[in-house]
């Protein structure tokens, strides 16, 4: 059956928004904020924001004439709510006082895609929903083991986009996703990489906070001795060494910029773009490059082993995958493991929307959060 569905992705500076009548798109749209919107909110909670983000919201579906009673349900991107298993979730009291207060991992631009779900939803009195937050837990017991009980291994990954590519490389095999097993890696400027098992992501690494292999902005794994070393040396500030985990580690350490388009450009001309941040040779850019691949390479391994080499399909996704390197490379590392599938992108607008349509076809599968 056909719906029409009102999808809204927050960023921290802009909203990625589609409304859809079946599969044909009325409209998709990211909406950028400039400094001087977004200057009255500066240092306030991003909840204040909501005014200015429903109106445009509201806005966009007068502008396209969308009667709002036709949308049968608003979904939004899932934000910093507790730990749950993956799904689709009905946006509630409890789910909206949690992204409001930022209970859980503090206040992110994404926890307002709940809320404004619920309020549009409310205007056009249809059901509202998130899907597969970053907060998704399915952890088995022995992969929360960290070595430091005080400091446990938690979930927190690209919950959204790894189960939908999983979703539709199962859907393809002409099996469900809920009876095969395959990994899963996701690549932007952090990187994750789940073993899925029959349904439930048993492991994976924390990228949020730079865990795993290296990336284009995150440490990863560091040497824990030298780390603390770092920490305690007093040459940086707590935010100094926050930052070399996640924003300034990984290649921009290594080369100047974490863009990797630049970088393989660098690498196969040997010239550099007028205003380029590479401050490295070209053989250490390529050896930096060589280096986050073969640490991909070598988690996606790891993550065979969590299935007991029981692997149905490798499958590649994220921004990084439309690279003219990093696939192919991956490939050649780990296609022994599996068959191995490249789905540039991550396309969440898509896997929101698909997630309503599979909630309003079968209304059992929603969950509800507490």
């Amino acid at each position: 059956m056909d719906y029409n569905i009102l999808v809204i992705n927050p960023g921290s500076t802009s909203d990625d928004i589609g409304y859809y009548r079946g599969d044909k798109p009325v409209f998709e749209v990211t909406v950028r904020y400039s400094l001087t919107d977004l200057e009255p909110y500066d240092g306030k909670n991003v909840t204040e924001q909501l005014p200015l983000r429903r109106k445009l919201i509201l806005d966009y579906l007068l502008d396209h004439k969308v009667p709002l009673k036709e949308i049968d349900a608003v979904i939004g991107r899932g934000g910093f709510i507790r730990a749950l298993e993956g799904g689709v979730y009905a946006v509630n009291d409890q789910m909206v006082s949690d992204l409001e207060t930022g209970r859980y991992g503090g206040i992110h631009a994404s926890n307002l895609g709940g809320i404004l779900a619920r309020e549009v939803a409310q205007y056009a009195g249809c059901p509202s929903f998130i899907a597969n937050p970053v907060v998704v837990d399915e952890l088995q017991p022995v992969a929360r083991y960290s070595g430091m009980p005080e400091n446990p291994r938690i979930s927190i990954f690209h919950a959204l986009s790894q189960k939908r590519v999983a979703r539709l490389i199962a859907e393809k095999l002409g099996k469900p996703y809920e009876e095969m097993n395959c990994i899963v890696c996701h690549g932007g400027g952090g990187i994750t990489v789940g073993a899925h098992r029959r349904g439930k992501v048993v492991d994976v690494n924390n990228g949020y906070e730079g865990d795993g292999p290296m990336t284009p902005q995150r440490s990863g794994g560091t040497p824990n001795s030298g780390l603390v070393q770092m920490c305690f040396s007093g040459k940086y500030t707590q935010r100094d060494m926050r930052l070399k985990l996640r924003g300034k580690g990984g290649l921009v350490a290594y080369t100047g910029t974490s863009d990797v388009k630049d970088l393989e450009e660098f690498i196969r001309t040997g010239k550099k773009r007028p205003g380029s941040l590479i401050h490295c040779t070209r053989e250490e850019a390529e050896l930096a490059e060589n280096a986050m691949i073969y640490q991909i390479a070598k988690y996606i391994g790891s993550m065979a082993v969590v299935l007991e080499g029981k692997v149905d399909f490798i499958a590649l996704t994220g921004g990084l995958m439309y690279s003219k390197t990093i696939p192919q490379q991956l490939s050649r590392y780990v296609s022994w493991i599996a068959p191995v599938y490249v789905f540039p992108g991550s396309e969440e607008k898509d896997a929101l929307r698909e997630a309503a349509r599979r909630a309003l076809d079968n209304p059992k599968i929603v969950k509800q959060y507490s």
